[in-house]
């Protein structure tokens, strides 16, 4: 799942510290303080609209009554006395976990028989319980309930949602997912919430997209743009994404100049917008005038050229790709990313040097021959700009790739003597620290 940011909201928070009631008590109390916010004298009263909102938040938290993230398994066995309907071993983002069915709700168990998460399958009341809950709260301020009564109630319902919607996502139902999230956004704006959910926003359009649903990501990354949470660009290639599925490729082409031109270092932006080109069979160097324009404003900006260099590198005119990066490196001597695509034009000839090589007639061995001693020295070339991207970074995963293609070219090389056997074992240590 590409830059989705999701954090449990909850972590380690007592849902609720009461045995679970019938969903007919549950149901029964949230009539009753329904019925007296339509009644003509109690609905002009905060205090109304507070206890329908505590009925629904009650509601909501009955079937986890007394779950709590991070007991064990006989623990929560004491505490919940309804026996599961069912067991199952699942496989969840990668991990193993018992999955208790129960009535209501799944729990989730880790290997350690440690309660991670759950999902409610069956709310005690029906609909929207959360946003029901919020809309009572927000009435409530709105007819003179002070800020303090209300504020934290609307954090928690949001929160509620976010945590919901982590769940959902983790399971895998992406469009369950969206409209949680989607609850956290709404409700995160909505008076008096003390603060914005920005990732909620994100996450909410990240998810529709996923499950096509196009109006309402786009609605939610817009959202985004409003709010000013752009994700270092992500949002805009996310947009053009939307775009092209709508078959609106002008729409795309501007949506994703408009994000290369405020982040030239986006990778999604630039992988897009070189496909766009190269799928309408446009020329990609217009791309490289969207960059000249960039330049124009930040003349000092190595990273335009580092952006220039991998277009070029992209439609494999390799000579143009190291002018962009070599005068990146000009404008910021030692920038890391300048010397790795240096390296990497390199490794992209010897790519076609083997294609080539592999085409040649068994009997064309002297010219196999020749090509190997060329490609060899293609290898041997780019052990420099791959040190020298090594040493002067300090990016981690920079670092770890530089030294994984120092490790692999010197084991290609290892047979031409000595020193790059050495060198071999020097970048096997490293890549294994």
């Amino acid at each position: 799942m590409k830059k989705l940011l999701l954090t449990l909201a909850l972590a380690g928070t007592m849902m609720a510290a009461y045995a679970q009631k019938p969903d007919a008590d549950m149901q029964k109390a949230v009539d009753k303080a329904l019925a007296a916010t339509q009644d003509a004298k109690k609905s002009a009263k905060p205090a109304s609209w507070i206890n329908l909102g505590k009925a629904y938040m009650n509601a909501y938290n009955n079937p986890t009554a007394n779950f709590a993230q991070g007991i064990d398994r006989t623990t929560f066995s004491m505490m919940f006395k309804e026996q599961p309907s069912s067991t199952a071993t699942v496989t969840v983002d990668g991990q193993q976990f018992t999955r208790l069915s129960f009535s209501h709700v799944d729990a989730y168990f880790n290997a350690s028989d440690i309660l991670v998460m759950w999902d409610i399958t069956k709310p005690s009341v029906p609909g929207n319980i959360l946003m029901e809950a919020a809309k009572a709260y927000h009435k409530a301020f709105e007819l003179g309930a002070k800020d303090k009564d209300v504020a934290p109630k609307m954090k928690e319902i949001a929160d509620f949602f976010y945590n919901d919607a982590f769940t959902a996502y983790s399971l895998g139902n992406m469009a369950k997912a969206s409209d949680l999230f989607k609850g956290c956004a709404d409700v995160s704006v909505m008076t008096p919430s003390p603060e914005r959910n920005d990732d909620a926003f994100y996450n909410t359009a990240f998810t529709a997209l996923a499950t096509k649903n196009y109006s309402r990501a786009e609605e939610y990354y817009n959202k985004c743009i409003a709010n000013g949470h752009f994700m270092d660009g992500n949002v805009y290639a996310s947009l053009s994404e939307i775009a092209l599925a709508q078959a609106d490729t002008l729409k795309a082409k501007n949506l994703l100049a408009t994000g290369l031109t405020a982040y030239p270092d986006n990778a999604p932006i630039l992988t897009n917008l070189i496909n766009l080109y190269l799928s309408t069979k446009e020329d990609p160097a217009k791309i490289v005038e969207l960059l000249d324009e960039a330049k124009k404003a930040m003349p000092d900006n190595a990273s335009l050229y580092y952006v220039e260099g991998n277009i070029y590198t992209g439609i494999k005119d390799y000579d143009k790709a190291d002018a962009a990066y070599n005068k990146a490196l000009e404008i910021q001597p030692g920038y890391d990313m300048a010397y790795y695509g240096l390296a990497t034009t390199l490794l992209k000839r010897g790519e076609d040097l083997v294609d080539a090589m592999n085409a040649l007639d068994v009997r064309e061995w002297k010219k196999y021959d020749e090509m190997k001693v060329q490609l060899d020295n293609i290898y041997k070339s780019a052990l420099v700009p791959f040190e020298n991207c090594y040493n002067s970074s300090s990016i981690p995963e920079v670092k770890a790739a530089a030294a994984d293609f120092l490790k692999r070219l010197n084991f290609q090389l290892r047979g031409e003597g000595a020193e790059y056997q050495a060198a071999y074992e020097k970048w096997s240590a490293v890549v294994a620290e």
